[in-house]
């Protein structure tokens, strides 16, 4: 029976990280998508993306999508990293990240063994995080230098070009899908991670401290 001092479940994911989360999940599908329709209108290599797989419908229809969702995934990106570093939430869930941690938890992982505990990310999640993060980074540098390469010329310079930044676009998206994927798979293996991410919260274990052990710890 929970107590006053010891209640059933416990906060593992604040407000402002759940809302940062879901708009997120909406500004990608949509500049992915988006993005997918401008690629078709002057591909990069021998393939194109199926038209259901796009959004905007055309050449126009599909840049308006794109630079929409663009100024909301970077305005929500900059509160969320403005949060992650004042508030700690990247000390606290990202680091550290020691190598034989990570060679551990993909061993563990590759071998179907790698526990789970929610609200504690293990290595390979951390290491997930932090490459999405600077995937993130590295898109809207590039995306910015292929938008305006004339105002931003030395941006596009740094990459080598517009040609080059393209392609580092390209290929920082396909890292970003990649993630997307392989986070839904870790959804759809453990999917009790999905309702904290709703609700914030999560059963207390025996071994979780309480807020007043917190303090006193």
């Amino acid at each position: 029976m929970a107590t006053a001092d010891k209640p059933r479940t416990r906060i593992i994911h604040p407000l402002l990280v759940r809302v940062a989360h879901w708009i997120n999940a909406f500004a990608i599908v949509c500049m992915v998508m988006s993005g997918w329709q401008i690629y078709n209108a002057s591909p990069l290599f021998g393939f194109d993306f199926p038209r259901w797989a796009t959004l905007g419908g055309w050449l126009g229809g599909a840049i308006a999508w794109h630079l929409a969702a663009m100024w909301l995934l970077v305005a929500n990106g900059l509160i969320y990293l403005g949060y992650g570093l004042l508030a700690g939430h990247f000390r606290r869930h990202f680091l550290p990240l020691r190598p034989r941690d990570l060679l551990r938890d993909v061993k563990d992982a590759l071998t179907f063994k790698l526990a789970h505990q929610p609200g504690i990310y293990n290595a390979v999640q951390r290491l997930m995080y932090i490459a999405v993060l600077l995937l993130g980074v590295l898109v809207v540098a590039s995306g910015l230098s292929i938008w305006k390469p004339v105002q931003l010329d030395s941006l596009v310079d740094l990459f080598g070009g517009y040609d080059i930044a393209r392609r580092v676009h390209f290929v920082a998206m396909a890292g970003i899908v990649a993630f997307v994927a392989v986070h839904l798979a870790l959804v759809l293996i453990v999917p009790s991670t999905l309702l904290p991410m709703l609700t914030g919260r999560a059963p207390r274990h025996s071994r979780d401290k309480t807020p007043k052990q917190e303090q006193q710890a």
